[in-house]
């Protein structure tokens, strides 16, 4: 689905969208009209005149009109889409990298398109950093859910430091890498109790060292319990536990 929105205030013109990008596409360049970019979901890689580069959920990037540029992005990257034309403008005539407040990570019709454009105009520079890619990451914790994430592990998969991945990893997901961590477990658990399996089993499976820490964990997270999950999908053999 394509959210869209047009604002004009002279001399300037701002077209916002959402986009969906899969693959790669080839270097093109826009004359009549610079692009600010970030995901809302996934992530991008990018080669601007010649240099590498990637937007994601934290950090964002402007692209002057004349700049030549290609991305590669995975299935599933979503991106927030600012075109601008209409003016010749100090503040968007060289590449620049930016941090994506929390307020512009909301859909186009919640936001008029100008008042997004200045306030990521606003925003603060960032230097080149090491790209994080979440999905990936995800990926392989779900492989191995039953094995022990301390935050020092996750973020050797991003070859960061656990402070910097810590702060990198709040920047991109909201959460931190336990509570993420958190919330991926008890999704998975609820999932295999909905399906019939024991609280020892899904414990088991999910990285509890036993039924009662799952079951602690079903209190207190998310203020259910495996009778209640399984009582919620009809036709669900009821086991112990």
């Amino acid at each position: 689905m394509k959210a869209h929105m047009t604002c004009a205030i002279p001399p300037v013109t701002v077209d916002c969208s959402i986009r969906h990008y899969c693959g790669e596409h080839a270097a093109h360049v826009h004359d009549g009209h610079a692009q600010l970019l970030y995901a809302l979901a996934g992530r991008m890689e990018l080669e601007v005149d010649g240099r590498s580069s990637f937007v994601d959920t934290a950090c964002g990037l402007l692209i002057p009109a004349g700049s030549r540029h290609g991305y590669l992005a995975p299935p599933g990257a979503q991106m927030l889409v600012l075109d601008v034309a209409g003016i010749a403008h100090t503040a968007l005539d060289k590449v620049r990298r930016f941090q994506v407040p929390a307020a512009a990570r909301c859909a186009p019709q919640l936001m008029p398109a100008a008042q997004r454009l200045q306030l990521l105009l606003q925003s603060p520079a960032l230097l080149p950093r090491r790209a994080v890619d979440v999905t990936a990451i995800e990926a392989q914790v779900r492989a191995r859910l039953h094995s022990d994430w301390p935050t020092a592990r996750l973020a050797a998969l991003a070859h960061l430091s656990p402070q910097r991945f810590h702060a990198r990893w709040q920047e991109l997901t909201g959460q931190t890498p336990q509570q993420w961590l958190r919330q991926i477990r008890l999704d998975e658990a609820e999932r295999l109790l909905a399906r019939g399996r024991s609280l020892e089993a899904c414990a088991r499976s999910c990285g509890y060292a036993t039924a009662s820490a799952l079951a602690y964990a079903l209190r207190r997270d998310r203020q259910t319990g495996a009778r209640h999950v399984r009582s919620q999908v009809p036709g669900t053999t009821r086991t112990a536990g």
